[in-house]
Formats: structure tokens, sequence, C-alpha cells
């Protein structure tokens, strides 16, 4: 659901920026809570898993495929702001580097498929599971819907988007039943993608899922017959365990995924592509800023071997993506390491 250059007049692309500019300023400031310990070090490597799995286009239709979007497996794993700061990193990169999706129209992409989806899922998330059992199976099924309801959320917002701000006259309605028709689609695709993501790393440490925290029961305690919340234990320091096991597995399966499953993708436009084509409103199309780049179109120029192309473009995209990813969220969680150690300090040394 990449928005191209063109499809947004300029004063919509640039109130969009606006939106997302401030978005992310808000989440810059919510992820310095949300980076602990446990979520720090997995950020990058989220944002990196996103941009691989993005690669991995699934048919949906006839000529017709989708992709993951991604807001709603990084606000699960890594939580609401941290997801929007991911994806966010993840759109810059594509469109920076790959000519995906146009840089005009990055506000748009930002405000879309980084602010909607992740705010949708993490609202129905949480609501589910407030009142599924708590159980981790309910964590993997409040994952699939959230991450279904997600995508035809951000289909909608698109369609908004372009009845306000579209370069071509065309009908609205027959947008926008386009493109929530084929999104409800893709967006099963997306929910089995992250309920089978989010349910294995579940699986093996719940503690890294940050949707997942305090879904353990309060220990209870008989007492004269009747049972009563037991007195609440000092909270445990985190546990020293090591995240190098999962933050290498999850690396090397991004660079699979991106370098050599992603040579099998769907090769039919995605479903914003489609509707564009069908609907005519990619008409005023315009050339990407970034078509000149080395690795536009997720391929190596001067490299004429289309499955070594795709393959080194993907894992040189993982590459650039876990390392500024994990930069940008390192920085956040010293930021607020520093401001917590300067709140301890007796006032007289505080500066």
């Amino acid at each position: 659901m990449h928005v191209p250059d063109g499809f947004i007049n300029a004063p919509v692309s640039a109130a969009a920026g606006v939106v997302a500019a401030g978005a992310v300023a808000v989440s810059l400031r919510g992820a310095r809570r949300e980076l602990d310990e446990r979520t720090a070090p997995l950020a990058g490597l989220v944002a990196a898993f996103i941009f691989a799995v993005q690669m991995l286009n699934f048919p949906v239709a006839a000529g017709t495929s989708g992709h993951l979007l991604g807001g709603a497996l990084a606000a699960i794993l890594v939580g609401p702001y941290t997801g929007v700061l991911c994806v966010s990193v993840v759109l810059l990169m594509q469109g920076v580097l790959f000519a995906d999706g146009g840089l005009t129209a990055l506000g748009v992409n930002i405000t879309d498929m980084a602010i909607t989806t992740t705010v949708v899922a993490y609202l129905v998330f949480r609501g589910l599971v407030k009142v599924l059992p708590r159980k981790r199976r309910s964590i993997t099924v409040a994952s699939f819907v959230a991450a279904v309801l997600s995508v035809p959320a951000a289909a909608v917002v698109f369609t908004l988007i372009y009845a306000v701000g579209g370069t071509t006259d065309v009908s609205i309605g027959k947008v926008a039943t386009a493109m929530i028709g084929v999104h409800v689609l893709i967006g099963v695709g997306e929910a089995a993608i992250t309920a089978l993501t989010v349910g294995a790393v579940v699986a093996v440490r719940p503690d890294l899922v940050y949707g997942a925290r305090g879904l353990t029961r309060p220990l209870k305690l008989k007492v004269g017959g009747e049972l009563v919340d037991a007195p609440a234990a000092a909270p445990a320091p985190v546990a020293a365990r090591s995240h190098r096991k999962i933050w290498i597995t999850g690396l090397v399966t991004s660079l699979v995924l991106a370098g050599f499953v992603s040579f099998y993708a769907s090769a039919s436009p995605d479903g914003l592509e489609k509707v564009a084509h069908d609907q005519g409103i990619d008409s005023k199309t315009e050339e990407h800023a970034s078509a000149d780049s080395p690795l536009a179109d997720y391929g190596v120029k001067d490299v004429t071997d289309a499955r070594l192309s795709g393959g080194l473009a993907g894992i040189i995209g993982v590459g650039v993506t876990v390392v500024a990813g994990s930069g940008i969220f390192w920085a956040l969680r010293r930021r607020r390491t520093s401001e917590a150690a300067a709140t301890e300090l007796p006032a007289d040394e505080r500066v």
C-alpha cells in the first residue's frame, strides 16, 4: 500500500507530512517509556523483520497480491509508540533507498501504514485481551483479530485522504469499495503472519512480548476458607536473560526471507496498485526521486542475475534497517536512562 508521488496533491501531502511528523514526535517521547531492558534490544530487529516480510507479496485474488503492513505486529511485540517508529523507519528506508513509496508522499504513507495500523491494531488488541481468558493463546487470538482489522482501516484512511487530495477525478465510492474489499483479503494474510510471529515469540519468551505483560493472574491464598489475593511481592529486577539467541534467530530469519524467499514472492501488483490501475487514479503518477538509486525496485544496479540482484538488495535492506532502527532505539533508551539517573540525584546536583 505504498502511495507513490502524484497520487495526492501537494497541499494534502504537506498536511499529512505535518500529521506524520507530529505523531513521530509523540512516539519518540512515548517510546522512551516503552524501551526497557526487554524491548530496546528487539525494536530494531522488529523493524528489520517487517522490512523483510514486506518483500514477500502473497496472492489474494486474481491478478492481485498483498504484503504485510506490520503495524499490528510491531505494536504487540514492542509497544504502540515504538511500533509507529518501527514502521516509519521501514517506510523511510524503502522510500529513500528502494524507490518504494513516494518521497513527497512519505507523510501519507506514515499516516496510513504506520500510525493508522498501529493505533487501530493496539486498541483492538488491548480491548480483546481484557475480555479473553488470561492465557497465552488469547494473545495469539487477539493478535489475529487486531491485524485483520488494521489493514482495511488503512484502506479507509487512504480513501479519505484521496477524497480530499486526489489528483484525478474518479468515483470515491468505487475507490472505497475496491480498496476495502481487496484489503479485507490482504488483512487475513496480515493476521496469519502476525499471529504466527507473536505466537512463536510468546511460546519461547513471553517476557519479550510487550502485549503479553500482565498476563499472569494474581496469586491466591486460602485464608479462613476464602481465597484472597496474596500480598504483592517486591518487584523483582528484570531477569538477566540473554536476548542474543532470539535476536540472532530473528536476524537470520529476516535475512533468509529477504535474501532468498523473496525471489518466490508474487509478482502481481499489490492491492493499491491494482485498484489504482483499475480505477484510473494512477494517471498522474510521478517518477520517483530515487529512481536512479543503486537499489531501486529492490535490485542491485549492474547485477544482471535477477535472483542474485534481488537477494542482495533484500540483505542490504535488512542490514541497513536493523542498523538504523537499533541506532534510534538505542539513543532513546540511553536518553531514558540518563533522565532516570538525573531524577535520582539530589536537587542541588542536577544540571
